[in-house]
């Protein structure tokens, strides 16, 4: 067995962190010690980890202190962000954690502002060649409709998306076809459908105006690349198709390759010099190319259905940052993954997968 160390999470009040932490733990060589810290002091979060703190928000100026405050007092070896909205602030204060001995499991360079921003990665993928899907920039109300106009608009529906958000918030798709009923009657509340009327009403209550890109819509299923880099080059990669999502959270999975999709992902990752565990998502457009939707520069959600199909991307990450040899992993491509609760999983015949 090899030396045991501490890991801290963020987020581990979420519905994903069974998951996560169920890689790190059933690792198959090491104890890992969880270490979890949420916004919210629900009593059941204690229970999913081995020590559990109540921790400020990421934008309060207490939030790394705190985060240091805990590391230190739980030994902790490696602390693991699970939220867009941190990276920056960690990033800001990486010193302060080098300076405690504690590894942070994230991009240390300025490129993590390009892909933690969607519309700046479009414009950084532009510039140097790589395949994006057509966009437009609404910097104010004015810009509305001809920004929705220039990618389609009103003959094909059009998605509009604030550039710093995440986990489906900000994100809705203009189709006029469907009537407000059709809306009522046969789509989820989740739905993510909406009017142009309501769109731009819903615009014009903003006290500031946020910044919003309009991106053309892509009907095939969503497709994610998740993978662990080193300075820009990719050490493991898997994608997973997803033909069943709910408000962006995938509900069931095919783990399968695409040269195209891999291709953008590991020129991606060259360009911007990333590193650790990321996840990207793309889409199927109606010719069948994938066409990149955005970066998650950090531990995707969803990087337990990987696991569940061979490939521990959280412990790969775990073991590079140790400084410790790697090993091969065959991926069990074809597996369908039927996502079910507290993060288990089963194959196509509802069978348990145990990993």
């Amino acid at each position: 067995m090899l030396k045991p160390i501490t890991v801290m999470m963020s987020a581990s009040g979420s519905q994903f962190a069974p998951g996560i932490i169920k890689c790190f733990k059933d690792n198959g060589e090491r104890e890992i010690t969880v270490v979890g810290g949420d916004m919210s002091d629900d009593p059941t979060n204690k229970f999913l980890v081995d020590k559990f703190y109540t921790v400020p928000a990421a934008k309060d100026p207490k939030y790394v202190d705190v985060l240091l405050d805990i590391c230190k007092k739980e030994h902790v070896d490696i602390f693991v962000p699970q939220m867009s909205a941190e990276l920056p602030v960690l990033l800001e204060n990486i010193k302060r954690f080098d300076e405690a001995a504690v590894k942070v499991s994230m991009t240390r360079n300025d490129s993590l502002y390009i892909a933690n921003n969607k519309l700046r990665l479009f414009e950084f993928m532009s510039a140097h060649g790589i395949p994006v899907s057509r966009y437009s920039v609404i910097n104010s109300i004015d810009d509305f409709d001809s920004a929705i106009r220039e990618i389609g608009y009103p003959d094909k529906p059009v998605c509009v998306k604030l550039t710093e958000s995440s986990g489906a918030r900000g994100v809705r798709i203009i189709d006029d076809s469907k009537s407000k009923y059709e809306i009522f009657a046969h789509e989820k509340p989740d739905s993510f459908y909406i009017s142009y009327d309501d769109m731009k009403k819903t615009l014009e209550e903003a006290e500031i105006f946020p910044e919003l890109m309009v991106m053309e819509y892509l009907s095939g299923d969503e497709y994610d690349v998740d993978l662990v880099a080193e300075n820009g080059k990719v050490l493991y990669m898997a994608g997973r198709r997803n033909p069943v999502m709910v408000m962006s959270i995938t509900q069931e999975s095919i783990l399968e390759k695409n040269d195209e999709a891999y291709s953008i992902a590991e020129a991606v990752v060259e360009k911007l010099g990333l590193d650790g565990n990321i996840g990207i998502d793309f889409k199927f457009a109606e010719d069948g190319s994938c066409r990149l939707l955005e970066i998650n520069p950090r531990i995707d959600a969803t990087v337990s259905v990987f696991a569940a199909g061979g490939l521990n991307l959280p412990y790969l990450q775990v073991k590079r940052l140790m400084g410790e040899e790697l090993p091969s992993v065959d991926i069990k491509y074809g597996t369908r993954l039927k996502r079910r609760y507290l993060e288990t999983f089963t194959d196509a015949s509802g069978e348990l997968i145990n990993w």
